[in-house]
């Protein structure tokens, strides 16, 4: 890869790896001095030797000159992947998109490379760096506690049929076509999906508010809007859920619940529940849009009216839990200020967990625990750390 315009003044073009690391020695406390890192001291061992590199330095041009302003390195890990190991920006550049423009660059160069993995690791909570990411494709992989805190571990395919694998994994779809094949598993027969039925917005539903477009969200009893996700659950959903094959035993519990339902044209169009998880934390359990109505912000539009009623019943928190490799969903949550908190495996299949919180302190909290801020103030006091 050749010198590239990101457009602003700004340029990337391949450096030496001795550039790269005079660069960070200059520059790193600059761009990363706010993290809380272990500091392991002297290295035991020299570092194993590296595959193939792809060092680019990044400038921009200024009054004075073209000035080198961050940098990105990547390095082969293994046969089939190469790992983005470290890309920073000053402090003064970020926040220009300029990220978002360089990564797909960065992978049409993996990818004439021969690559079919692209692997990277950030804290959990870096919002930042985690939607761009995610909006280029990568998908969350796991997380794992290091000296640096708790990272996230993305991961994307170049390869169309793995990238179909992790959807199945995550239980996000069925296994189809090559990728049934590639897994050893059948494939069901192709089908085409059933239009979605019409159900009629009921008449209990409350007062609107306007989403934008002709949609409108109406707030319901628990009651009504369990009649019409049984109508619209398998019009809403392709995911695989693990078959209980019984009822459960048991009554769930009693908890307040609150229920809204998405109109259009006087159609449901979706709906939206949640419920109390415990005593300051509100549980995001289901939203849905139906087909017809996905790709035009209607979920980006409704987070804040949820989450600005659920913090008027008196929440500090609200939790979600969405498949793994569901960006449609991840994405917007992490805009409206979530943060990933951890992954599990229910009966749905691999889940992320997802927490917002309405207070600043605890935000800055998750933000220290993830070691992307330094404990200090408010939130270094309540640690014991002051």
């Amino acid at each position: 890869m050749t010198h590239i315009d990101l457009g602003g003044g700004y340029s990337a073009r391949p450096i030496p790896h001795a550039a790269y690391r005079d660069a960070c020695t200059r520059l790193e406390d600059r761009i990363f001095g706010g993290g809380w890192l272990y500091d392991f001291g002297p290295a035991p061992k020299a570092p194993p030797p590296l595959g193939e590199t792809f060092t680019w330095g990044l400038y921009h041009a200024g009054a004075q000159g073209e000035a080198l302003i961050g940098w990105s390195h990547a390095q082969q890990q293994d046969e089939r992947t190469v790992y983005m190991a470290d890309t920073g920006l000053l402090p003064e550049h970020q926040g220009h998109g300029l990220y978002t423009r360089l990564l797909p660059h960065l992978l049409g160069t993996f990818r004439a490379a021969g690559y079919t993995l692209v692997k990277s690791h950030h804290r959990a909570t870096n919002n930042r760096v985690l939607i761009p990411k995610l909006r280029a494709g990568f998908t969350v992989q796991g997380l794992n506690l290091y000296e640096g805190g708790l990272n996230a571990a993305l991961t994307l395919a170049l390869d169309g049929a793995y990238a179909g694998a992790q959807h199945v994994r995550s239980g996000f779809r069925p296994a189809t076509g090559e990728t049934a094949r590639r897994l050893g598993v059948p494939a069901p027969a192709p089908h085409p999906a059933p239009p979605a039925p019409e159900v009629p917005l009921p008449d209990v539903a409350g007062p609107a508010v306007d989403l934008g477009g002709g949609y409108r969200l109406h707030r319901v009893p628990y009651d009504v809007y369990q009649g019409v996700y049984r109508q619209l659950e398998a019009a809403a959903y392709e995911t695989v859920s693990f078959d209980w094959q019984a009822a459960p035993l048991l009554s769930p519990p009693d908890l307040p619940r609150h229920a809204w339902l998405i109109g259009h044209g006087g159609q449901v169009a979706g709906w939206q529940y949640s419920r109390q998880w415990d005593a300051r934390t509100a549980y995001m359990v289901n939203t849905a849009l139906l087909p017809a109505h996905r790709g035009q912000g209607v979920y980006s539009r409704l987070l804040p009216v949820i989450l600005e009623a659920l913090s008027a019943e008196g929440y500090a928190l609200v939790r979600s839990h969405h498949h793994a490799t569901n960006n449609a969903v991840i994405v917007p949550k992490l805009r409206a200020g979530f943060r990933l908190q951890g992954l599990e495996v229910d009966e749905h299949g691999v889940m992320a967990v997802l927490h917002h919180s309405f207070d600043p302190v605890y935000r800055a909290y998750m933000d220290v625990r993830s070691g992307l801020i330094r404990p200090t103030g408010e939130v270094a006091r309540r640690l014991g750390l002051d």
